[in-house]
Order: C-alpha cells, then sequence, then structure tokens
C-alpha cells in the first residue's frame, strides 16, 4: 500500500493539544444499552441461583425445593412468577408446576407396592402427594428419569400425578440403594437450571467451553451482543457471532445457506440436466442442444427428452419439443426465476465473503500494527509518546468490517421475498433499497480508506508528517462510526420500522468501541 500525498501544514505546540482534545470528544462512547449483562463463573452460580430462591422463599413462605419448583416452571422469571401467582393465587399457581404442599413425605410402615405388588413394610416411602412405592422401585424409576435428563422436575410415579417429587426424599432413596453418583448429577442438573431453563441467561458459547455464563437484565434480551471474560464474543439472542445489523432470524438463515448444499443443488438445476439413462448431470458447452451423455443416451438440452441420434445438426426427426405446451412454459418461467435468484444470492454472498477476508487478513496484521506503535512511540522525534489511537482506530476498523460484512446478509433478506413477501410495494422496496444501498456504498468507501490508512508505514514519519497522518486517521474513524450509526438508524427507522413484521427483526445496537466486557456477577 503506497503512501498517501498529504498536503504540507506546520502544526506548533497548541495544535497538537488540539488534535488530542478532539480525539478524547470522537471516542466518548454512547451511553449503555437498556438491557444489562453479568459474567457468572461456576464459583458464583449457586449464589446467583440462591438469591432467587430466597426472594421466591420469603415471598410465598415455601421451602428451598418448591420454590425452585415454581422458578423451574416460570423459567427462572421471578417477574412473571409473582404476577401469575396474582393474577390464579396460590392454589392454581402450585397446581399448574407440580407443588404439592401435603405432609412431609415419610418412610410408610405398611402398604404393597402398586409396581412390584411386594409387600415392603418398612421400606416403602410416600412423596408429597400421597403415592407411595417401595424405595426399590423409586430408585430404579428415578436412575432412569435423571439419566434422561429430566432431573429438574422428577414426576410422581403414579398414573396422572403431576406432583414433583421432593429433592431431599430422592437423595436419601438414591443413597440408601448405593447410587451416589446419580445424587452428584441430580444435583448439578438443579444448579444448572438457572442458566438452562433461564430465559435471562445462557452458557458462553465458547470451544472448549470456559465454564462460564452470561445473564442479562433489560427489556429486550435479544437485542445484545456481549464478550465473556474468555475474550469470546457472541449474540445473547441466538448465540452465534455479533451480527448486527443482522437480526437472529437473518443470520441463522444466511449462515445455513451459506454452508448448506443447497446453492450446489441450485447450480446443478441451472446449469446442468439430468441423462434421461442414468440421472447424471451432464453440463452443456456448446450451441447444439443435442446432448450425448457418457452412457452413450442422446437427449435434447431444451426438454430433456431422450432421442435417436438422428436428432441432431441437420434435422429433427419424431420430436416435437418446439411446440408450445402451457406447462413447459411454466417449467421455463420457473428456471427463469431460479436464475434470478441465485444470481441476486451470488452478489450478496461474494460481497460478503470478500468483506470476511478482508476482516481476516486485518485481524491477522494486528501485530503488525501494535509493532508499528512500538516502533513509532520510541523515536525521539515525538513530543507525544501517546499511540493508543492507532489501535483506537484499529477497533473501529474492525468493527465498521463487520457491520458492512454484516449489511449485505441484512440486504439479501430486506430486500427480498423470504421474510418480507407482501410486507412492502415493489416501489416502496426500491425506495428502501436505494436509499440502503447509499449508506451502504458510503460506508465500504471509507471503511476501505481507514483500512489503508492503517497499512502505512506511519512509524517512519516525520512529527509534522505524524500530525497529519494521526488526523486523518481521526477523521476517518469519525466517518466510518457516524456512518455506522446513520447504517443503523437508517434500518430501525427507516426500514424495519415502518413494516407490521419489523418487530420480528430486532438488532443489536450499535457501539463505537465495539462489543463491551460484561461485568462478573460480584458475590456478597
Amino acid at each position: 500500500m503506497e503512501d498517501f500525498d498529504y498536503p504540507s501544514s506546520d502544526y506548533e505546540e497548541e495544535d497538537e493539544e488540539n488534535v488530542d482534545e478532539y480525539q478524547e470528544s470522537i471516542t466518548t462512547q454512547p451511553p449503555p444499552p437498556k438491557t444489562t449483562t453479568q459474567i457468572i463463573r461456576k464459583e458464583s452460580l449457586l449464589a446467583a441461583q440462591s438469591a432467587v430462591l430466597r426472594k421466591v422463599m420469603d415471598l410465598l413462605t415455601v421451602k428451598e425445593h418448591h420454590a425452585r419448583t415454581l422458578l423451574i416452571h416460570h423459567r427462572w422469571d421471578v417477574d412473571n412468577l409473582f404476577s401469575a401467582f396474582v393474577d390464579k393465587g396460590r392454589d392454581r399457581l402450585f397446581s399448574e408446576a407440580g407443588v404439592s404442599l401435603g405432609n412431609a413425605s415419610h418412610p410408610m410402615t405398611s402398604m404393597t407396592c402398586l409396581v412390584c405388588m411386594d409387600d415392603a413394610a418398612g421400606d416403602m416411602t410416600a412423596m408429597g402427594c400421597g403415592h407411595g412405592f417401595c424405595d426399590e422401585c423409586w430408585s430404579q424409576y428415578l436412575v432412569v428419569v435423571i439419566g434422561e435428563g429430566r432431573a429438574r422436575r422428577v414426576r410422581c410415579m403414579a398414573h396422572k400425578c403431576g406432583a414433583v417429587c421432593d429433592e431431599d426424599v430422592v437423595r436419601r432413596i438414591l443413597v440408601g440403594r448405593g447410587r451416589a453418583d446419580v445424587v452428584e448429577r441430580f444435583d448439578r442438573s438443579l444448579l444448572e437450571s438457572y442458566i438452562e431453563d433461564n430465559r435471562r441467561a445462557r452458557w458462553c458459547p465458547s470451544v472448549p467451553h470456559c465454564g462460564n455464563a452470561i445473564r442479562a437484565e433489560g427489556e429486550d434480551l435479544h437485542c445484545n451482543e456481549v464478550e465473556c471474560a474468555c475474550g469470546l464474543q457472541f449474540c445473547f439472542g441466538c448465540g452465534g457471532p455479533p451480527h448486527s445489523p443482522c437480526s437472529c432470524l437473518m443470520w441463522e438463515k444466511w449462515n445455513k445457506k451459506n454452508t448448506d448444499e443447497s446453492e450446489n443443488a441450485n447450480y446443478l438445476t441451472l446449469n446442468t440436466k439430468p441423462c434421461p439413462k442414468c440421472s447424471k448431470h451432464v453440463e452443456k458447452n456448446g450451441g447444439c442442444n443435442h446432448m450425448t451423455c457418457r452412457c452413450g443416451q442422446s437427449f435434447c438440452w431444451v426438454c430433456g427428452g431422450a432421442t435417436g441420434r438422428d436428432h441432431g445438426y441437420d434435422q429433427i426427426m419424431r420430436h416435437s419439443c418446439s411446440r408450445y405446451i402451457e406447462d413447459h412454459a411454466q417449467g421455463l418461467a420457473e428456471v427463469k426465476r431460479m436464475r434470478d435468484e441465485h444470481r441476486r444470492y451470488l452478489h450478496y454472498s461474494t460481497r460478503y465473503d470478500a468483506h470476511v477476508r478482508s476482516l481476516r487478513l486485518e485481524e491477522k496484521h494486528r501485530e503488525g500494527l501494535r509493532e508499528k506503535v512500538g516502533f513509532a512511540e520510541d523515536k525521539d522525534d515525538f513530543t507525544s509518546r501517546d499511540f493508543q489511537w492507532v489501535m483506537d482506530a484499529c477497533v473501529r476498523l474492525f468493527r465498521s468490517r463487520r457491520v458492512l460484512m454484516y449489511s449485505y446478509a441484512f440486504a439479501y433478506y430486506m430486500f427480498g421475498e423470504e421474510l418480507f413477501k407482501g410486507a412492502m410495494t415493489a416501489a416502496e422496496r426500491e425506495v428502501k433499497k436505494n436509499l440502503f444501498e447509499d449508506q451502504q456504498e458510503q460506508l465500504e468507501g471509507n471503511v476501505e480508506r481507514l483500512s489503508g490508512l492503517l497499512e502505512e508505514g506511519f512509524y517512519k514519519y516525520s512529527r509534522e508528517k505524524m500530525m497529519e497522518f494521526k488526523m486523518h486517521v481521526l477523521n476517518s474513524s469519525t466517518a466510518v462510526d457516524t456512518m455506522c450509526k446513520n447504517m443503523y438508524a437508517c434500518v430501525e427507522d427507516d426500514l424495519l420500522g415502518g413494516l407490521v413484521c419489523g418487530a420480528e427483526h430486532p438488532i443489536a445496537p450499535y457501539r463505537s468501541g465495539g462489543v463491551q466486557r460484561a461485568p462478573e456477577l460480584a458475590i456478597s
């Protein structure tokens, strides 16, 4: 990359101070979104769960295992649980969750087990619902249920009884039958329920798993991009990479489309015809419509029908594919539609892939940029040794490159028929498309300019040229930041905001500094 030819100018000390003030003003972060996140480590998971359990135990005056059963039923949403308590009342709330407030479970002195039909006096146990069976049958049942992953809601064995078994009784029966390993799995499942059954929490999707989870609090849980303590950035809504301005649904469809074999199938449909004898696909490589497969079968490219060898260059005999047939015309129209859709997909995927490759190369060269900064800081020519603005611009470049990259996936679905069929008239779609593409074009030009600036050998510059370079980097960084914000505003207000189905595609808010690391949950 050649150096930019900057106009010459003289900078005094006060000019350098003005540049520093300017840098500080443009790097000020926007206010945080209404959704906040916290990192839950293994050590804080029990404390996080206990805090919620205590709140429910105090309000409803119930034991811990009953509070846990209620919370699991309501996906650990305390507000939803309390609302159900007000609307439905205590009895209905407990009944729907499977909570039985009868007498505490106890060993029974005399009864015939209705499972094995043995008289197991002194070895029978009844749950809070009143149904009792022998401990051996209970043990076998519990081992199977917990082994199948249903440990969080172990139901009573009795027919049509929906009561959830008492946790302490489950542990006592299993320990008595020497199944401490199953008890350990049972307890671990109950603890992890706080993450896996909680719509406000999810495990970090890192591989190998770091053991951390993220809890989110706020209005729109799905509109949030987070960074775990392990350094992985992901979308809280779907667990995929940060993909705004794509919604989760758009990204999931785009990712599947890119990795699926469906596009290969489309190519075969559009560019090849199956041989009517061996069914292998044959690609046309000449102008003549008389095709001959390797198996020796001749067929017509136009209709795909088998022919004799005399259906050739000089004459067409005993073949009538030139005659108009209604179904055949519809088939040609369908092929044209598929060709147009495939060409449209290639337009967006080619540009998406180009920015993916650019981002990978830019991230790969980050260490080289740090070396340049180190060389510049060691030079005696500069009164200021602070070159953090270079790395800040690098972060801004990565962020804007990702926005640009995913904007092509967004455009593919926004202006297509798959997700927004009937949501816009053709004229409205064209207006929205032109508006978005104008912003996309401006952002793309400025992203490339910032990328080119950061590839320069600025550590070799004189003091005067370094000051000019700094101003250009800051201006370019500010420009891409502003254009990203404008693009997000366009997507939310002008494109999705006016559509009835727009609410089905929430996007994470834009952050100038990129995805921020969530703070860790404090253990009180």
